[in-house]
């Protein structure tokens, strides 16, 4: 696999782990498409396609069918073979798919639709577990997957268009002023939180700002413009670098802790281009 920026040697460290969670494709044998982050099956098609390996390619095509065959009749995802399906399953389910090109492919339809028809009353998307008990703040949604749904949907034609995507983009903006963790996963904005992420993983005032470009709502917004001009307060010379890394990319080329990342700038560039 060549790619043209000449990130050969991340790929083939991603490509090394295929078989590391007991099978192939970075899974398990009993197929845990989300298990092993940040080289789980989901995660490292995202990191290939990231790295420029196009949609085309066999590998990618694999685990594309790895997560249809995790396709329920009512267009939830089933990611593992035991235990219950969360919202945020299929948002994540969802965006690989739409990241590696498949947003209009017929079988994704009714997910889409299913997102919609569960949307929570607040705009955003939500799942009954409460793994830190329950209090006021877990009436709301979780803002990542929320995050995570309106990336999968500006693949679609619903974006800019659907008026439920508008109250998604409400919601997250409000967060902006809340700050204050919220949603049964208890989502904030915190220290963490202002650290620019990347690659994209976690609920990060980069993937925020990114996401949220492509919303027109959003765009002239007071609240998104205080977040665009807090990442790009931490710029250095019109250079996105890189505060916070998973640990497990950390010797990686494209996304060094305290380094400019090209593609990091990539993706700033291209929101940019969408504010205009």
């Amino acid at each position: 696999m060549q790619n043209p920026e000449d990130y050969s040697s991340d790929i083939e460290l991603i490509l090394e782990k295929r078989y590391d969670n007991g099978w192939d494709f970075w899974t398990t044998p009993d197929k845990r498409l989300s298990k092993g982050g940040p080289f789980s099956a989901l995660e490292s098609a995202l990191l290939l396609n990231e790295l420029g390996v196009p949609s085309s390619n066999p590998i990618l095509q694999s685990v594309a069918g790895l997560i249809y065959d995790c396709l329920r009749k009512d267009g939830r995802f089933k990611l593992s073979p035991s235990g219950a399906i969360y919202p945020c399953h299929t948002i994540h389910a969802a965006n690989v798919l739409c990241n590696l090109g498949y947003a209009a492919d017929e079988r994704l339809q009714q997910t889409i639709q299913h997102l919609l028809d569960i949307q929570n009353s607040d705009g955003g998307w939500r799942c009954n577990k409460f793994s830190y008990g329950r209090g006021p703040e877990t009436e709301s949604s979780n803002p990542f997957p929320t995050l995570i749904a309106l990336n999968l949907f500006r693949f679609t034609p619903y974006a800019n268009q659907e008026p439920a995507l508008d109250k998604a983009v409400d919601f997250l903006l409000d967060h902006w002023v809340i700050r204050k963790p919220i949603g049964p996963c208890h989502y904030g904005m915190g220290t963490l939180f202002m650290q620019v992420e990347y690659p994209f993983s976690n609920y990060n005032l980069f993937v925020y700002v990114y996401v949220l470009s492509f919303y027109h709502r959003a765009k002239k917004d007071p609240r998104y413009l205080q977040a665009l001009q807090s990442l790009e307060s931490k710029m250095i010379a019109g250079k996105i670098v890189v505060e916070r890394v998973n640990r497990k990319l950390a010797h990686f080329s494209f996304c060094k802790k305290g380094h400019p990342s090209v593609l990091a700038t990539k993706r700033y560039l291209e929101l940019k281009k969408n504010l205009t």
